[in-house]
């Protein structure tokens, strides 16, 4: 496992600690759905896909695949006891709902307000938005899963975003292979950083502001 599947591995673990027992939970395409692979056992979490499902299990041994339940990344994955399928509309009828209790969805930025943008430049042969919009209305908290700093080693975590908006004012968590961040009305609280990483660190690769916690932690 190289360095970069090492970071992704170690954002999901931190994240799939912060869901409580019987919550609900969407994994966006890319890195959020590796959190299918570590959640705590113990616990009753149920995730949703927005391609139609709730009740998603880890990825499949090698062989036993099934072409037809795969997340919204197009990975297959498995389906929990007790796990159902469902049409578009109505997988959106629960996002819009307001029925997930978390959605992890991935960013290119993210602001010292809550501002969060994650899809590219226009003009570019990509996708738009997609489903965020609706996610990111929706769901209770909405926590971002990325790295700390871009291909190029510049800061992702801004005093504001220059990528057009996802989404205004709606993050609540930022968790990098670095820190994990909590959105406050009074702005970024750095609550705790990366076993192998200092504050110094992170704050030099950090653009936005961010207010130390008095009783910072390591994970």
């Amino acid at each position: 496992m190289d360095e970069k599947e090492l970071k992704r591995i170690r954002i999901a673990k931190r994240i799939a600690q912060e869901f409580p027992d019987g919550a609900i939970v969407n994994l966006g395409i890319g890195m959020p759905t590796l959190v299918a692979d570590c959640l705590p056992p113990g616990k009753s979490i149920l995730l949703h896909s927005e391609n139609g499902f709730i009740g998603l299990g880890p990825a499949p041994q090698k062989g036993n695949e099934d072409k037809d339940i795969v997340n919204a990344g197009g990975k297959p994955v498995s389906i929990v006891q007790g796990g159902c399928f469902f049409d578009s509309a109505m997988s959106f009828s629960i996002i819009r709902g307001g029925h997930l209790d978390y959605t992890v969805l991935g960013a290119l930025e993210v602001d010292e307000e809550g501002n969060l943008a994650n899809y590219m430049i226009p003009g570019k042969m990509v996708p738009g938005m997609g489903g965020a919009m609706d996610l990111v209305a929706g769901a209770k908290n909405v926590v971002i899963a990325m790295e700390h700093t871009n291909k190029n080693g510049a800061p992702k975590i801004l005093k504001k975003c220059s990528l057009p908006l996802t989404a205004k004012g709606e993050v609540d968590l930022i968790v990098t292979e670095l820190a994990f961040i909590r959105v406050t009305k009074k702005g970024l609280v750095l609550e705790e950083i990366a076993e192998d990483t200092t504050v110094e660190e992170v704050v030099k690769n950090t653009q936005a502001k961010l207010t130390i916690a008095g009783n910072l932690r390591k994970f």
